[in-house]
C-alpha cells in the first residue's frame, strides 16, 4: 500500500489517495493529483476561509466543537468530501499518536465544555491570559487532531480569530521554522501532561513578533 510521507497512518484503505498520486495526494473532489498543486490549493482556500470567518464571528463568540467543524468545513469543503467530519482513521506523527479515532467525539465534547467554555471568548485583561488561553486551547485541539487532514492549520486559524477577539493582529506565524518548529512540536506533546508552559513561550513570542511587524496606525 501507498505511504502517505506526512503521517503513519493505520487502517487506511487506498481508495483514500488520489489514483495516480503515487499515495502522496488524499482523494479529492478536484482530482489532484500532484502534491505540489494540492498544497497551494489548500493555501489559498485557506486564505479565503480566514476572510469567511473574519465575518462569522462576533468578538463575544464562545466557540464550540461544531463551529470548529464548520469552519474546517469552510476551508477544505470545496476540496474534500470529508472536510468538517472528525476522522476514522489513527494517524500518527514522528512516533507520536494522536488520539483514537474512537474517542474524537467525546474529546470534543470535553474539549468544548473545559477549554473552548473556559478561554473563549478570548477576551483577558492581560498579555498573559491572552497567551494562556491560545496556548491551552491551541495545544488540546492539536492532540486530539480531530480531523483527516489541516488539524495543525485549524488550530493555528483558530487562535487567529481568538487574537482578533482579544484585539490583536492578525497572528503570525511565519517564525515558527527550524529549530522553533521542534520546539513547537515539543510544546505539543507536553501538553499530554497538561504543561502547557511551553506552548506559552511560543504564543509570546508570536503576539510579540506580530505586534513588532504589524502597519502603525
Amino acid at each position: 500500500m501507498p505511504r502517505n510521507k506526512k503521517y503513519d497512518v493505520s487502517g487506511l484503505v487506498e481508495t483514500q489517495f488520489e489514483p495516480g498520486s503515487g499515495g502522496r495526494v488524499l482523494r479529492n473532489l478536484l482530482r489532484i493529483k500532484n502534491k505540489r498543486e494540492i498544497d497551494h490549493r489548500e493555501a489559498r482556500d485557506q486564505l479565503r476561509a480566514v476572510n469567511e470567518v473574519s465575518k462569522l464571528f462576533a468578538e463575544d463568540h464562545r466557540f464550540t466543537a461544531e463551529d470548529i467543524c464548520h469552519i474546517h468545513r469552510i476551508w477544505l469543503g470545496r476540496i474534500y468530501s470529508w472536510a468538517g467530519q472528525y476522522r476514522q482513521v489513527n494517524i500518527s506523527k514522528d512516533g507520536f499518536s494522536f488520539a483514537a479515532a474512537r474517542h474524537i467525539p467525546a474529546l470534543m465534547e470535553e474539549f468544548e465544555k473545559g477549554a473552548l467554555f473556559r478561554f473563549t471568548p478570548c477576551r483577558g485583561n492581560s498579555r498573559k491570559q491572552i497567551v494562556q488561553a491560545l496556548a491551552v486551547v491551541h495545544t488540546e485541539l492539536v492532540l486530539i487532531h480531530p480531523f483527516r487532514e489541516g488539524n495543525g492549520r485549524m488550530a493555528r486559524l483558530l487562535s487567529v480569530v481568538m487574537g482578533w477577539q482579544a484585539q490583536l493582529p492578525t497572528l503570525n506565524f511565519g517564525g515558527i521554522t527550524g529549530k522553533k518548529k521542534t520546539e513547537y512540536f515539543a510544546a505539543v506533546r507536553a501538553g499530554v501532561e497538561r504543561n502547557y508552559k511551553p506552548m506559552e513561550e511560543i504564543f509570546g513570542s508570536i503576539i510579540k513578533r506580530t505586534l513588532k511587524n504589524a502597519p502603525k496606525r
